[in-house]
C-alpha cells in the first residue's frame, strides 16, 4: 500500500513538474494587448463586429455604448436580436438610429438544426462586409483602442485568428474563488501558449473576443459548421486550425471586459449547458475529468498534512507548484495572490459543477438555453 501511495503521489508531482510548469511558463509568455501600439489608419483593414443578443436588456446598453466609441476607421457593428422577449430589440433599434455604424437584424423564428446563438451569428456574418470578423458577446465592453491594438497584434504575429483572455469582473469571495480556479484550469486544459506553435493541434476560442480573417472563417465552414455546437466559441478556434490557418491567444486585461454571471449561484447555473458539452456529452470523460481534478488538485493538500516520507515530499511539490500557478493567475485577474490557497475548494466546486451539468442534461434529455430546448441526440450529432 505504501508503494502504491508513493507511485500515486509521485505521478501527481510529475504532472505538476512537467505539464503544470510548462503551461505556467507558457502563460507567462502570452502577449499582452497593451504592448502593441494601435494600428495606424493605413494599416486598418475593414472589420465587422458581430454579436448575438437575446434578452440582454440589463447589460446591453453599457456594452453598446463602448462599441459605438471604438476608435477604428473601417468598422461596422452587426447585432442580431435573437427572438428576445424583453426590450433588447428596442434598445438595439434606438442605438442604430443614433449610430450609423450599427446595423440590427431581428430574428423572429429559429429554423430546425440550429442553436439560437450560432444561427444569429451566421445571420450577422451573412450581412457583414469586413475583411476581418470580430465575434463578441452582448455584455462585453471594449476600450476605444482595443480593436486597433488587436489588429496590430494579429498582423505582427501573422495570425488568421486571435482570441483574447478578457478581464472578468468579480464581486465577493466565492465569485473570485471560482473564477480564478477556472482561469487556471482553462490554461491547464487548453495549453493556450502552444496554440500558435507549428504542427500543434491545440486550439482556443473565447466568446468575448475572437478576431478572424474572413477567408479563414469561410474555409473553416462558418457557423454552419457549428450549428448545433454548444461551445461554439471554442470550436470556432478548432475549425480555423483544422482549415490550416494560424491561431493565437493574448491577454486583453482592461481593454476588453465583462461581468460573467453575478453571484456563485448564477455562476453554477450559468455553466449548466456548457460543462457536459465540453466533454462531448461523454459520461466516461466526465468521470475521468472528476477523478483527475480530485487527484491533481485536492488529494495533494491532504497528502501534505496526512502523509510522511516520499508521499509527503511529492505532495509538497505538487501543492507548491499549484499554489504558485494559481497565485499568478490571481494577480493577472487583479485579485490577491492569497486566493491561491482556495485552490482545493475551487477544484471541489468545479467537480460539483461538472457533475451537476451532466446530471441535469441527462435528466432533461438535452439543454435549455435562453428558453429554447435542444435535444441531446441532436446536440451529439452536431459535435465538431
Amino acid at each position: 500500500m505504501h508503494i502504491l501511495g508513493v507511485v500515486l503521489f509521485g505521478g501527481i508531482a510529475v504532472f505538476w513538474l512537467t505539464h503544470g510548469l510548462r503551461v505556467a511558463f507558457g502563460a507567462i509568455k502570452l502577449p499582452w494587448l497593451r504592448d502593441f501600439d494601435p494600428a495606424s489608419n493605413a494599416d486598418c483593414p475593414s472589420v465587422s463586429i458581430l454579436l448575438a443578443a437575446r434578452d440582454e436588456e440589463e447589460k446591453l446598453p453599457a456594452a453598446l455604448s463602448t462599441l459605438m466609441q471604438i476608435d477604428y476607421p473601417n468598422l461596422e457593428v452587426i447585432a442580431v436580436d435573437d427572438r428576445s422577449q424583453d426590450a433588447t430589440g428596442r434598445i438595439l433599434d434606438e442605438f442604430a438610429a443614433q449610430h450609423p455604424r450599427l446595423r440590427v437584424v431581428h430574428v423572429e423564428e429559429l429554423p430546425p438544426g440550429w442553436l439560437g446563438k450560432t444561427h444569429a451569428l451566421q445571420k450577422a456574418y451573412e450581412g457583414a462586409r469586413g475583411d476581418w470578423l470580430l465575434f463578441t458577446d452582448a455584455d462585453v465592453r471594449f476600450a476605444p483602442d482595443a480593436v486597433r491594438r488587436a489588429v496590430a497584434l494579429a498582423k505582427e504575429r501573422k495570425l488568421d485568428h486571435l482570441t483574447l483572455f478578457c478581464d472578468v469582473e468579480k464581486v465577493g469571495f466565492w465569485e473570485t474563488l471560482l473564477i480564478t480556479f477556472f482561469g487556471l484550469g482553462f490554461h491547464l486544459a487548453t495549453d493556450s501558449a502552444r496554440v500558435n506553435e507549428p504542427g500543434s493541434t491545440r486550439y482556443v476560442g473565447i466568446g468575448a473576443f475572437q478576431l478572424v480573417r474572413r477567408e479563414a472563417y469561410e474555409q473553416g465552414g462558418t457557423h454552419k459548421r457549428l450549428a448545433m455546437e454548444v461551445i461554439d466559441d471554442m470550436k470556432l478556434g478548432k475549425i480555423v486550425k483544422r482549415a490550416g490557418f494560424s491561431s493565437g491567444c493574448a491577454v486583453a486585461h482592461d481593454f476588453v471586459s465583462l461581468r460573467w454571471h453575478a453571484g456563485l449561484g448564477n455562476l453554477i447555473r450559468g455553466v449548466t449547458k456548457n460543462f457536459f458539452a465540453g466533454t462531448g456529452f461523454d459520461i466516461g470523460l466526465v468521470a475521468a475529468g472528476i477523478l483527475g481534478i480530485v487527484l491533481l488538485n485536492i488529494l495533494p493538500f491532504f497528502g501534505v498534512i496526512l502523509c510522511r516520507g516520499w508521499m509527503q515530499i511529492f505532495a509538497v511539490i505538487a501543492v507548491f507548484i499549484a499554489l504558485v500557478f494559481h497565485g499568478g493567475v490571481a494577480v493577472v485577474m487583479k485579485v490577491s495572490p492569497l486566493y491561491a490557497f482556495t485552490h482545493p475548494f475551487g477544484a471541489a466546486l468545479f467537480c460539483y459543477m461538472l457533475l451537476r451539468s451532466t446530471v441535469v442534461t441527462l435528466r432533461q434529455g438535452g439543454i435549455v438555453w435562453r428558453g429554447t430546448f435542444y435535444p441531446l441526440e441532436e446536440l451529439r450529432r452536431g459535435l465538431v
